[in-house]
């Protein structure tokens, strides 16, 4: 049997249900933060050197990163990468 449920709520509405914290002034202190940080860059260098100090560990510390939330949704589907026994 197969069920699907459609639930009709706001992103705010949703993380409240799941008892997850609101990070609204995190976020915007973060954005802000990006904008000014943003606003001095004119050449492709300062934004090079920009990324570094964010990402130390560069495109491995990226790809790691990605990684991590690709198998977090890969196990949240139920991808476990085992075969099924058949019964």
């Amino acid at each position: 049997m197969k069920v699907n449920i459609e639930i009709d709520c706001t992103p705010e509405e949703a993380r409240a249900f799941l008892g997850l914290p609101d990070v609204s002034k995190v976020n915007a202190v973060y954005v802000d933060n990006l904008t000014k940080a943003l606003q001095g860059v004119t050449s492709l260098e300062q934004l090079k050197e920009l990324s570094q100090q964010w990402a130390p560990m560069g495109q491995f510390g990226i790809k790691l990163f990605q990684n991590i939330l690709e198998g977090g949704a890969a196990f949240a589907k139920g991808a476990t990468g085992r075969a099924k026994k058949d019964d």
